[in-house]
């Protein structure tokens, strides 16, 4: 059985080998497909492939399909929208995640942006402090409470909203539990984004919660870009001098963004939350002990479909 690493941006060297050690261990055949530059690259090398590992690479029906012997595929992070679910379940091909791996390289992420925002971009001029201010988190998962983490750490008090996250998971990380969105959107200073992309959320950020932030609130955003309802997140920040808005996923509106909105808007180049060289050998190797549990054991702990 052939499990297939297929990666237009590649892990490093060392998760490589350690994902290849695992497979190989298990007496699985390894292959790897990397910086591939053509889509009928990835038709060809996962036509007899039993696992997949993959990043952020596209997995849609075409790909599944041609795919004969895949019975599962790994997300190396968090987001799973870049695989048609859908046609996966319709083929019994299962799809896992490999959820808490990237949690605090992209938590880290947060408060770099944060600092830069609220020292003026390092210009020599006096800023601001994050002490002191309240953090809401939309979401709060792994990635969601490692953010909390580090906030008590700024001395940060902390509110968060997930509708399908137990109270008692609250309580024990010290957060206060608020009834929605509207709520966080109004009771925090900074609101950090970490809900995914699914039908309910996309465009759910807009005029309506951004409008409602506090004087000088900042929204940062390192989920997806969809979440985001572009047209009114400008309107409203052209409106609200006063607000900022911080993401690893630029707008698609990026250019435009820049020029109306000047420093109160920052895009890393790329999408970065994960791009540590610990998350990056985390999330392989997790991503390869799952296959192995899954084909050897039954094991689905971790599936989305």
């Amino acid at each position: 059985m052939k499990v297939l690493i297929a990666t237009e941006k590649p892990f490093s060297p060392i998760a490589v080998e350690g994902i290849k050690k695992i497979v190989e261990e298990a007496g699985l055949e390894f292959a790897l497909l990397e910086k591939y530059e053509s889509k009928a690259q990835l038709l060809q090398e996962v036509a007899d492939a039993t696992a997949l590992i993959v990043r952020s690479d596209k997995i849609d029906a075409e790909v599944l399909a041609a795919a004969k012997e895949l019975r599962i595929v790994v997300r190396a992070g968090a987001g799973y929208d870049n695989i048609d679910l859908a046609a996966a379940t319709e083929k019994g091909i299962c799809v896992m995640n490999t959820p808490g791996q990237n949690a605090n390289a992209v938590a880290e992420l947060v408060f770099a942006m944060l600092l830069f925002a609220v020292r003026n971009r390092f210009n020599g001029k006096a800023g601001t402090e994050l002490g002191g201010k309240t953090l809401g988190l939309d979401a709060f998962g792994n990635v969601g409470r490692n953010v909390a983490r580090i906030a008590k750490g700024f001395g940060m008090p902390v509110v968060a909203y997930d509708a399908y996250c137990p109270a008692e998971v609250f309580e024990a990380n010290g957060v206060k539990q608020v009834e929605s969105p509207e709520a966080l959107f109004r009771e925090a200073d900074v609101v950090s984004l970490h809900i995914p992309s699914t039908p309910e959320t996309r465009g759910s950020i807009g005029r309506a919660l951004v409008g409602s932030m506090r004087k000088g609130g900042i929204l940062v955003n390192t989920a997806r870009q969809d979440v985001i309802n572009e047209p009114e997140l400008l309107e409203v920040l052209q409106e609200r001098t006063d607000l900022r808005y911080l993401t690893d996923i630029a707008l698609s509106c990026d250019a435009e963004a820049r020029e109306l909105l000047g420093d109160r808007y920052f895009a890393t180049p790329k999408k970065m939350g994960a791009q540590t060289a610990e998350a990056n050998v985390n999330a392989g190797l997790a991503a390869a002990r799952q296959i192995v549990g899954f084909l050897r054991d039954g094991i689905t702990k971790f599936q989305v479909n």
